[in-house]
């Protein structure tokens, strides 16, 4: 569909080239995304480019690329991130590893307004995520903005309309990138507004008749919005009779949540609901298991055996079903099933058994293209209620993933990292540890694996927020900052080890329990977009297990603010949490995505 009014994002991997092109049909406007393979004519018709981030480093063997003659096309060209690296890489700049590493916010100086910056102010915030930095500018460039880390993070050649921003205007922790893209696409590339999703539904639905053809749909459904919506859209295409859902209660479900979600689908009109309890299999399966990666992989084809199992309990012929499932972007995005992502971590519906189904052609998957905020949006025009569509999201392999697990030994803390980040905080007044345990982030759009860092002090929201960005930029070894809310005063830690059973997740049930009921009561769930409660194995001045507490700010996912929590109503939390058998301490989350994903695990 490549055409005049078309703008063409190539896709370096990471979650940036869906989330640009989703960005830019947002404003009106045509966009497709392409890889960086692939004949140079495609280029040719389109109205501009835009070179997306990625997890690679320019100057690494085998990193992607484009062809060079893209710039002598005389198209319009935006590099974001890895794409303003390439730019320098390929026209005679050069690319270094940065001394300061940014991920987070940052306060962008802007030196020359027209065209990119038109109609901004003389400082805008903006989300930056890297470690590496254009030192040298091309022949041509200038600077046009700039951060106090980061000299080169607004560059231009006007003669050639070629651009480039290190930071991601794309995401909507940079409150005016959009009017950054707006100004590329209108402003530079001469677009004009031409595109809408109008039609997704029936165009969907018209795409699942086609692939199921006389196929009926056997859908995992969870009971969460994504596979609430899937299970709506299918049987809108399909039929409810020739869909078929199995909702399987692995035991690591939110408390009293299956009977819930059977109540609330058959009130939907959703009656061909079974309901199986394969809790005994999931803790066996996962019985001293605390790879978080390994966990998630067992999860996802316990999922599938048990759906297999029922299939042949029922009869049904499995040649003539299809698999449904809720899947999302994002989930593709995070288990790098695009070309040139970095895996961060293994969703259950991408799992090997799950992705040898996609390839044979036995999955339907009617949301895979969407985000979070689009599936709800899809929702709504199919008539469900607003609160089934805007409730918390809630991963698929439920608690086990917010129940981290430890075999004790390798999760020690460097020698002297606790001296050193003390020294990097002391002067914002506070004390600081790292943690003797380990969580998933995202940092340079790459997967890493390191400690959290403990913070105690006064509750200051923006001196913590400050302090967690300057520790998570400052220390390959530190991913993740967590805040000491009770004790306020950490004497000590001891990892323990733990594993996955009923006692640890029963623990965790009663803790999400009380947050979930907290923050609806306090008519708090449209300020947080999602609300994680963590228990992690570690004993604090000698007493029980910790609970972290995730909430964050956010829309698609891809990133999000942790959410600065009002005092009183922390403390109160806090103190029911403490009432908890088994509950020691309670910390609380004060990291951004990047460079802390949303889960732990």
């Amino acid at each position: 569909m490549a055409g005049k009014n078309c703008i063409l994002v190539v896709d370096f991997g990471a979650q940036y080239a869906h989330l640009i092109a989703r960005r830019i049909r947002q404003l009106g406007v045509y966009s497709e995304i392409v890889l960086p393979e692939g004949p140079l004519e495609r280029f040719k018709d389109c109205s501009g480019v835009v070179l997306s981030g990625g997890p690679a480093s320019v100057y690494e063997k085998g990193a992607p690329t484009v062809d060079k003659r893209l710039f002598s096309l005389g198209k319009p060209v935006l590099g974001l991130c890895y794409g303003l690296q390439l730019i320098a890489h390929l026209l005679g700049g050069s690319v270094k590893r940065g001394c300061v590493r940014e991920f987070g916010i940052a306060e962008l100086a802007i030196l020359k307004k027209e065209p990119l910056f038109h109609g901004l102010g003389k400082k805008e915030t903006v989300w930056m995520s890297h470690g590496d930095r254009v030192e040298e500018l091309p022949p041509g460039f200038e600077v046009i903005g700039s951060t106090a880390d980061c000299e080169n993070a607004a560059v231009a050649d006007f003669s050639r309309n070629f651009f480039g921003l290190q930071f991601h205007p794309e995401v909507t922790h940079t409150p005016n990138g959009m009017k950054m893209l707006g100004n590329f696409v209108f402003g530079v590339c001469r677009c004009e507004k031409d595109w809408s999703l109008r039609g997704f539904v029936e165009e969907k639905v018209a795409g699942i008749r086609k692939q199921a053809g006389e196929k009926n749909v056997f859908l995992l459904a969870s009971g969460g919005v994504d596979s609430t919506v899937a299970l709506a859209l299918l049987s809108r295409a399909l039929g409810k009779e020739r869909v078929f859902s199995l909702h399987v209660d692995t035991g690591f479900m939110r408390k009293n949540e299956s009977a819930s979600i059977k109540k609330v689908l058959a009130s939907l009109g959703f009656s061909e609901l079974k309901v199986v309890d394969a809790s005994d299999d999931f803790f066996a399966a996962l019985k001293g298991i605390a790879d978080p990666e390994r966990k998630r992989e067992i999860i996802g084809a316990k999922f599938v055996e048990v759906q297999q199992r029922e299939l042949a309990g029922l009869g049904l012929d499995k040649d003539k079903w299809l698999l449904g499932q809720g899947t999302i972007y994002p989930d593709t995005i995070e288990t790098a099933e695009t070309k040139h992502a970095a895996k961060i971590k293994t969703h259950h519906n991408r799992v090997p058994i799950i992705k040898a189904m996609i390839e044979a052609g036995r999955v339907i998957e009617p949301l895979a293209q969407l985000y979070k905020d689009e599936v709800r949006a899809v929702g709504e025009q199919l008539g469900l209620p607003k609160g089934l569509v805007w409730r918390h999201p809630f991963p698929g392999p439920g608690l086990a993933i917010r129940c981290l697990c430890s075999e004790r030994r390798g999760n020690a803390v460097p020698k002297g990292l606790d001296a050193k980040i003390f020294g990097a905080v002391k002067g914002l007044g506070f004390s600081a540890m790292a943690l003797p345990v380990k969580s998933v982030g995202v940092q340079g759009d790459a997967r890493t694996y390191a400690h959290p860092a403990l913070l105690q002090g006064k509750l200051d929201w923006k001196a913590i927020e400050k302090a967690s960005t300057l520790l998570t930029n400052g220390f390959r070894e530190v991913n993740r900052c967590v805040f000491a809310v009770a004790p306020q005063k950490v004497v000590s830690v001891e990892p323990l080890k733990g594993f996955l059973s009923r006692e640890r997740i029963g623990v965790l049930q009663e803790a999400d329990a009380i947050v979930m009921d907290a923050i609806e009561k306090l008519g708090l769930l449209g300020e947080i977009w999602q609300f994680p409660t963590i228990l992690l194995p570690l004993k604090v001045n000698g007493k029980g297990e910790t609970i972290v507490l995730r909430p964050v700010e956010s829309t698609e996912a891809m990133t999000a603010r942790f959410y600065p929590m009002k005092e009183n109503i922390l403390n109160e939390i806090a103190e029911k949490l403490l009432a908890l058998q088994g509950v020691g301490a309670v910390f609380y989350d004060v990291t951004h995505k990047p460079p802390g994903t949303i889960e732990w695990e």
